[in-house]
C-alpha cells in the first residue's frame, strides 16, 4: 500500500467504526476500501472483520450506561452469537463470495422494515407473555444474525436492532447497546477463526483497527444522543445504502 492508500484505509476505519456503533453496516465502507487498494476479496473480508473488532470494543464501552441491568440477557444471547458466527465463518471459507448478495439485501430490507414498524408492533405485542426476555425466537434470531455476521457482517446490526425491537420491551438505545456487544462477540469469534485458517493482511488489519477504535468511540458519543425517531431514520437510510451497494457490487 502507498502512504495515501494507508490514510484512506484508516479514514474508512473511522467512518466504518462509527457507523457500526450507531447502527451497523460499517463494513460497506471498509470492505470496498480494502478491495480498492488491491486486496483479494476473501483476504479483504477477513482482514476487515478482524480490524473492526477494536472499534466494537470502544463502541460497546461507550454504551455502558445503557447496558446496566442487561447482564443476564447478554449471557443468554452470547452463545447463540458465537455459534452463529462460527457457522457463518465456515460458509465464508467454503462458498463463492458473491452467492449471498441477494439474500443479504433481502435481509437488510426486512430489518429496516422491522425497525420502522417496531413501535406499532411493540404496542400490539405489549401484553404477550415472555416479551421481557424475547423467548426462544430472540435466541434463534441472535443465532441467525451471528451466522450472517460471520459470513459478511454488513447489516447484522440492523438485523439485530429490528429483531430485538420487535421481541423486547426495551428502549431503542438500550437495544442498541446490546446490539453492539453481540456484534462484537460475532466479529471476535469470526476473527479468531480467520486468524487460524484464512489468509490475513495484517497491515490492513492494523490500519482498519486504528481507525475503527476512533470511530467506535465517536460513534458512541453521537449515537447515544440521538432520539429514537431520528435513530430509526438513520438506520433505514444506511440500510437502503447498504442494499444499493450490495446489488450494484
Amino acid at each position: 500500500m502507498t502512504p495515501w492508500e494507508m490514510v484512506a484505509v484508516v479514514a474508512a476505519g473511522v467512518v466504518g467504526g462509527g457507523i457500526n456503533t450507531v447502527v451497523g453496516s460499517g463494513s460497506l465502507i471498509t470492505f470496498p476500501t480494502l478491495l480498492a487498494v488491491g486486496l483479494p476479496p476473501i483476504t479483504a473480508n477477513v482482514s476487515n472483520n478482524i480490524g473492526l473488532v477494536p472499534g466494537g470494543v470502544t463502541g460497546a464501552l461507550g454504551y455502558r450506561p445503557e447496558l446496566k441491568g442487561q447482564r443476564d440477557r447478554l449471557l443468554k444471547l452470547a452463545p447463540a452469537s458465537v455459534a452463529g458466527s462460527l457457522a457463518g465463518g465456515v460458509l465464508l471459507l467454503n462458498l463463492p463470495e458473491g452467492s449471498f448478495n441477494l439474500i443479504v439485501s433481502v435481509l437488510i430490507a426486512l430489518s429496516c422494515a422491522l425497525v420502522l414498524i417496531q413501535p406499532r408492533l411493540g404496542r400490539l405485542l405489549s401484553a404477550r407473555p415472555g416479551r421481557a426476555n424475547g423467548g426462544p425466537w430472540l435466541w434463534l434470531g441472535a443465532l441467525a444474525a451471528g451466522a450472517y455476521g460471520g459470513y459478511f457482517g454488513a447489516g447484522q446490526g440492523i438485523l439485530l436492532l429490528g429483531l430485538m425491537g420487535i421481541l423486547l420491551d426495551e428502549e431503542l438505545q438500550r437495544i442498541n447497546a446490546v446490539k453492539n456487544v453481540l456484534a462484537l462477540v460475532v466479529n471476535f469469534t469470526a476473527a479468531v477463526l480467520y486468524t487460524l485458517v484464512a489468509d490475513v493482511d495484517w497491515l490492513a488489519v492494523l490500519l482498519v483497527a486504528l481507525g475503527s477504535m476512533i470511530g467506535g468511540f465517536l460513534g458512541a458519543r453521537v449515537g447515544r444522543r440521538l432520539p429514537a425517531p431520528i435513530l430509526r431514520v438513520v438506520i433505514v437510510c444506511i440500510g437502503v445504502v447498504a442494499i444499493v451497494k450490495l446489488l450494484a457490487g
